[in-house]
């Protein structure tokens, strides 16, 4: 059994989600309407509109991991993390409140860079908030609440955007200036909510220090004895070494999720335009469609790690990409087969058919990336020692950011290649494919948990 000192504190789990989810659903917002934006008020190629929507990604894999390490010595009365969330979220907040009133293409590229350079100075932060708090043998579970809240942040802008969108103002404006509203009201809730244990101690050791301020570095020293007085186990483990077959399976891993966000990421950032060219949807219905996939991702995303709990996270990401697979592939072939059955492709009921089959075969596919994407990263970590976790999230967030730069930009190239946003779902099924071939070989990155505890309740 749990003892209370193992339980997670779902109610600070899901205060620090708040983060997460204004997070997620400005990026989801930004990937829907920025794209319909560039071609519909600039005229840009495909392949110019994925280069400009794979900036929040070069400054990720540039800043984040430095404002991560900045951060861990960022010793204030309010923490580590909150200093950076408290400039970076409503400066960034305001920025995407502009994008859509920019009436030049060169006011428009101005706000998206300062929007994604700002985003990227409080992300890290907020994420890591998580882990600061929350006991080691727990992260995991917690990571499932802290995608739950990601996803309905997805969830409110695909739905209540697209609405607005349909109903007020073409142009996103309205849409943008709810995700700018809700960006505000979650960092209100992360400062009055949420307390780092670390600024309390801040306090703390300089009231006990007279005379002079310590310096990060010996507030570090005391806060890594007293780490290792409350967690003797972790020294034991510390700069262990992965053995060969261990980082063939991390090369595996790391490769499979390299993949799957491949995939992913042309989906997110392709669809809206894919179901008005192919599926000949207005903005706001295509934008809608992707709400199915959302919903389903948080209803499953914390049964996910139930399900990986009792039959293995392999096993779980692999069900996960074949899901994926079979809920993805019928998109291809939606039009042909109407038009062999003789049916008009954009009369009324064509479309509705189109509309509730998307919308089923979405809902579907979001059950099977919950299950990957909830397990991925503590298979990850699983293979690090207590030292190594940092790096190892940081392997993680590269290849899975090294994706969202590369697919964009390689999909608008095949697209403009073949004139035809029918390719989308091909291309998607065939990086699954790939990520499923090589999750298959994996062979480490288990819960290292009791097998009476697997499955108990916290």
């Amino acid at each position: 059994m749990t003892n209370k000192a193992e339980r997670l504190d779902y109610k600070k789990t899901t205060l620090i989600g708040f983060g997460f989810l204004a997070s997620s659903l400005a990026w989801s917002l930004y990937n829907a309407l920025v794209p319909l934006l560039l071609e519909q008020r600039f005229a840009l190629t495909t392949t110019v509109i994925g280069t400009i929507m794979t900036i929040d990604n070069f400054f990720g894999i540039v800043f984040q991991p430095l404002v991560g390490a900045f951060s861990d010595r960022s010793f204030t009365r309010f923490g580590r993390r909150m200093p950076w969330i408290m400039v970076g979220l409503p400066l960034s907040a305001l920025f995407f409140f502009l994008i859509p009133w920019a009436k030049s293409l060169a006011i428009m590229m101005t706000f998206i860079i300062c929007f994604n350079l700002l985003m990227a100075l409080w992300r890290s932060p907020v994420i890591a908030l998580m882990p600061d708090v929350t006991p080691r043998p727990l992260r995991s579970k917690a990571n499932g609440v802290i995608n739950l809240m990601g996803g309905i942040g997805a969830i409110i802008a695909f739905l209540i955007g697209g609405k607005l969108t349909n109903l007020f103002d073409p142009s996103g404006r309205m849409a943008f200036g709810m995700g700018s509203v809700i960006m505000i009201l979650a960092l209100v809730f992360l400062m009055f909510f949420v307390r780092e244990p670390v600024a309390e101690a801040w306090r703390r050791a300089q009231r006990e220090n007279i005379g002079r301020r310590l310096t990060a570095r010996e507030f570090m020293a005391t806060l890594e004895d007293e780490e290792e007085e409350d967690d003797s186990k972790a020294k034991i483990e510390t700069k262990r070494k992965l053995t060969a077959p261990e980082r063939r399976s991390l090369l595996l891993l790391l490769s499979a999720i390299f993949f799957w966000f491949c995939a992913y990421n042309a989906i997110e950032t392709f669809f809206t335009l894919f179901a008005q060219k192919t599926l000949h949807v207005d903005n706001g219905t295509a934008t809608m469609m992707l709400t199915a996939f959302s919903i389903t991702f948080v209803l499953f995303a914390v049964p996910a790690g139930i399900i990986a709990g009792r039959f293995g996270r392999k096993r779980t990401i692999i069900l996960g990409l074949i899901m994926l697979l079979l809920f993805l592939a019928p998109m291809v072939f939606i039009n042909p087969l109407l038009t062999t059955l003789g049916v008009d492709i954009v009369a009324a009921e064509s479309l509705a058919i189109k509309k509730y089959v998307v919308l089923a075969l979405l809902a579907c596919a979001g059950f099977g990336w919950a299950c990957v994407n909830i397990n991925s990263l503590p298979m990850v970590v699983e293979l690090a020692s207590i030292d190594q976790i940092g790096r190892f999230t940081g392997y993680y967030y590269f290849f899975s950011f090294s994706a969202s730069i590369i697919s964009p930009i390689l999909f608008g190239w095949i697209r403009d290649l073949t004139d035809n946003y029918n390719v989308l779902f091909p291309y998607a099924v065939i990086f699954f494919a790939l990520a499923l071939m090589a999750t298959i070989f994996v062979r480490h990155g288990e819960a290292k948990v009791p097998s009476e505890t697997v499955g108990e309740s916290s």
